[in-house]
């Protein structure tokens, strides 16, 4: 018993058990270790095509290699749903030089625009488009959109999307509009003005939320004129026209017949 109990205090036991420890810590590491991200390489006449499309319409601005210049920000990185958003809303390329890109009819087709889109994601890793059903309203629920978005973007876009001023000349544009994917495309990408709302700030699922709560947002009101679903400027505004203007209406009117 005594040697077998010496035996099991062997000076290399520890050495033993420490690399058992490492071997486990490697082994667990690269089964849970997040994987990197990737560029997406995408089809390669896609990606051929779309080259010679950035080149022929974007490098201007953007550099050759979309590395950026002085008139216009590096597109690596910025992956394919940034490149979607703002070709297929027309505000790249840009009309003119001011204070915000507005959105325009687009001036390329789908196909154009998922061609630039591919060849930007095969710079480097960046959002990719989210696919039909990420962005389908029947999957969100409006009730969770609705504390999203009047948390989230309501001090900018009010309270039903209706869009609203910032300072400096932009402002928050209406979503009304918008596409789905579109909404989707902003939340994860920030264009202009807007913060990027990641999966730590906003989940997949909060941001169908948001849409399914922006989508009911364009059904007839139920609760009469809108005035532009500009709250409370808007309705005190007729408040003190209307309502105010024709109780002083009516007062001039009966101290008049009763003189």
């Amino acid at each position: 018993m005594k040697a077998l109990a010496a035996s099991r205090r062997s000076r290399y036991a520890p050495a033993v058990l420490l690399l058992l420890a490492l071997i486990l810590t490697g082994a667990l590491y690269a089964v849970l270790a997040p994987k990197p991200a990737t560029a997406t390489t995408g089809d390669t006449a896609d990606v051929e095509a779309g080259a010679a499309l950035f080149r022929a319409n974007c490098s201007t601005c953007h550099g050759l290699e979309a590395e950026g210049t002085d008139l216009a920000p590096s597109l690596i990185g910025v992956g394919a749903a940034s490149v979607d958003f703002q070709m297929a809303t027309g505000r790249m390329p840009m009309a003119n030089n001011s204070p915000q890109a507005e959105a325009k009819p687009p001036q390329f087709d789908a196909e154009q625009i998922s061609q630039v889109a591919a060849y930007v994601a095969s710079l480097a890793p960046g959002p990719a488009i989210p696919d039909a059903d990420q962005v389908d309203p029947a999957g969100g629920d409006p009730v969770n959109g609705m504390a999203l978005f009047r948390t989230n973007c309501a001090m900018c876009h009010n309270a039903v999307g209706a869009g609203g001023a910032l300072s400096e000349g932009k402002y928050a544009p209406a979503l009304y509009d918008s596409t789905p994917t579109e909404i989707y495309e902003a939340m994860l990408t920030g264009p202009q003005s807007m913060p990027v709302f990641n999966e730590a700030n906003i989940d997949p699922q909060g941001k169908q939320d948001i849409i399914a709560y922006l989508v009911e947002q364009r059904e007839t009101s139920v609760g009469g004129i809108t005035l532009g679903s500009l709250g409370p400027v808007a309705e005190g505004l007729w408040v003190w026209i209307v309502g105010i203007g024709g109780l002083i209406g009516a007062a001039v009117w009966i101290g008049a017949k009763s003189s």
